[in-house]
């Protein structure tokens, strides 16, 4: 495989590599901020803080 990639083939798989770390890790940052986002809202909603989409309209 590394010779159809020719001389730069090395070069090539590991910015492919650096690629998919890269995604995986920004992947699994929004993952956990998001965990992170609904634990923080359900505190608010806990100590009452409500949700101004859920008002009444005047």
């Amino acid at each position: 495989m590394m010779a159809a990639l020719g001389p730069h083939g090395g070069f090539i798989l590991a910015a492919y590599l650096a690629s998919a770390l890269i995604l995986c890790g920004l992947t699994a940052a929004i993952l956990l901020d998001r965990r992170a986002q609904r634990r923080a809202l359900a505190a608010l909603e806990q100590r009452g803080a409500g949700r101004r989409s859920e008002q009444a309209a005047p």
